[in-house]
């Protein structure tokens, strides 16, 4: 199992979930009922489900995609570390991964 750690976007944490490898981040988001929305479910045509990655854990992501990186020039608030959820998918060298949701996040849950 991978252990998962969300952050709202004043820093203080949300929730601390195990997670399957293999799973997108995305999908564990949702079902941990954090506030991304991820409209294009992970086909890459929007980025509403781009999450702000604590910089000690972002140098175990593999390099994000062109198509990544372009969405990312279009995300509120995006940053140095920020990725798309949807392009997140769990290994063991994610384990304690932790993420923040942007203040911007599309709040599809209504939180």
């Amino acid at each position: 199992m991978t252990l998962v750690r969300f952050f709202r976007a004043d820093g203080t944490l949300d929730k601390e979930v195990e997670a399957a490898p293999g799973q997108r981040l995305l999908d564990v988001a949702w079902a941990e009922r954090q506030p991304l929305e991820g409209a294009c479910e992970g086909v890459m045509a929007c980025s509403t489900c781009h999450v702000i990655v604590e910089p000690d854990d972002f140098g175990n992501l593999p390099a994000a995609t062109e198509e990544e990186d372009d969405l990312l020039d279009l995300a509120a608030h995006a940053g140095r570390t920020s990725r798309l959820a949807c392009q997140i998918i769990l290994t063991e060298d994610l384990d304690r991964l932790s993420v923040r949701i942007p203040p911007a996040a599309r709040n599809w849950m209504g939180r």
